[in-house]
């Protein structure tokens, strides 16, 4: 596989991690450097880390992540998009923090998630006998990179539009739980 496909997969793998982390831009009141960076290296982490444990798994589990690694990313995305959502309809003088919107609980489910469809790649790769070193590498950083631009730009977002970038990131999370369960 070439370096050129290994960054076109790594690019459409990063865009569920990209659209989370427009909703915590959105979301987030204050925007220091350390939780951007914080965002952006916990998604490229599992996104890294999640191919390669496809890849160790191999044929053995092929099928069952097939079969329900839709349900499971759907479903994690869901609960947290809707609750999201509902905090953002709730009445309240205070604007959300970035606290209360996306701690690091939230942030873990989050990543793994949104990195379901890498373990399904790295299960692929081993199918075809492909190496998974380098793109699990690649696929890390470059989400990273991403997930910083991301944030940055959900933030922005939010400056232009207000409070009500909460209720439609967490609408944004439940639709790509959505995608990701009708995909199959």
């Amino acid at each position: 596989m070439s370096i050129f496909e290994i960054l076109i997969i790594a690019v459409a793998l990063a865009m569920d991690a990209f659209a989370v982390s427009i909703s915590y831009g959105c979301s987030s009141e204050k925007m220091p450097w350390k939780n951007i960076l914080t965002v952006a290296l916990s998604f490229g982490i599992f996104q890294a880390i999640m191919p390669i444990a496809g890849w160790l798994g191999g044929n053995l589990f092929s099928e069952e992540v097939q079969t329900y690694a839709n349900w499971i990313a759907f479903g994690l995305l869901s609960y947290i998009g809707l609750k999201m959502a509902s905090e953002g309809i709730r009445e309240s003088n205070d604007p959300p923090h970035c606290e209360n919107v996306m701690n690091f609980k939230r942030l873990m489910v989050l990543s793994v998630a949104t990195s379901i469809d890498a373990l399904a790649v790295g299960v692929s790769f081993s199918l075809i006998d492909e190496g998974i070193i380098l793109p699990s590498f690649l696929i890390g950083i470059i989400t990273s990179f991403i997930c910083i631009y991301g944030v940055i730009m959900g933030y922005k977002l939010k400056e232009h539009i207000g409070q009500k970038m909460e209720i439609a990131g967490g609408i944004l999370l439940v639709g790509i739980g959505l995608k990701i369960l009708l995909s199959r």
